[in-house]
């Protein structure tokens, strides 16, 4: 059976990006040769990644032309990827289709062969991915900075979601990479 993780950085204050979209400058306190390393070792662990709409446009405008980092980049564009979607009628990144019910599709695809599958970013597909109780890896790298407002990575919920921790990293910026399980109940 597949594994889904979800991986993004968040502010010590719960922010995955600043009050506009894309607004992620405070990455850059963090970013360094360790996360570097880690973002490759996610590379060789996973053969599909997860995008919302809006994260996926902004993945596919960096990653096509990136050259700071090739073999991240080389990982980000061969890599098959899933924009998640009601809206977009077709995905020009290479190796991306869209699918418009994406609890369904994890659903079905958890019980196919393969490597991980990550969802990077994308707050709202990670809420509706976690209320359908598909998610078994929540990776967060908590930055070192209280950014005073933006857009939360965990929306709103009618009930606690109790987690495991699995493992804790800390970073020589000062970032901790944490590793959690979401506890289920029988």
């Amino acid at each position: 059976m597949r594994k889904l993780v979800v991986w993004n950085l968040m502010t010590l204050d719960g922010y995955f990006e600043g009050i506009k979209p894309w607004d992620l400058d405070f990455h850059m306190l963090t970013w360094g040769d360790e996360l570097e390393r880690y973002a490759t070792e996610l590379g060789h662990e996973g053969d599909l990644l997860i995008f919302g709409r809006k994260t996926y446009e902004g993945m596919a405008a960096y990653w096509r032309t990136a050259t700071e980092t090739p073999d991240i980049a080389a990982y980000m564009n061969g890599i098959a990827k899933i924009a998640a979607s009601r809206t977009l009628d077709k995905a020009e990144w290479n190796n991306t289709r869209v699918v418009r019910d994406i609890a369904a599709e994890v659903r079905k695809l958890k019980e196919e062969p393969g490597k991980t599958m990550f969802v990077f970013g994308s707050a709202e597909v990670t809420d509706v991915l976690l209320k359908a109780d598909l998610v078994d890896e929540i990776r967060i790298c908590l930055v070192p900075v209280v950014l005073g407002a933006g857009n939360p990575h965990f929306k709103p919920a009618a009930e606690q979601r109790p987690l495991k921790l699995l493992e804790s990293r800390a970073l020589k910026t000062g970032a901790v990479v944490l590793r959690y399980e979401p506890v289920k109940f029988a």
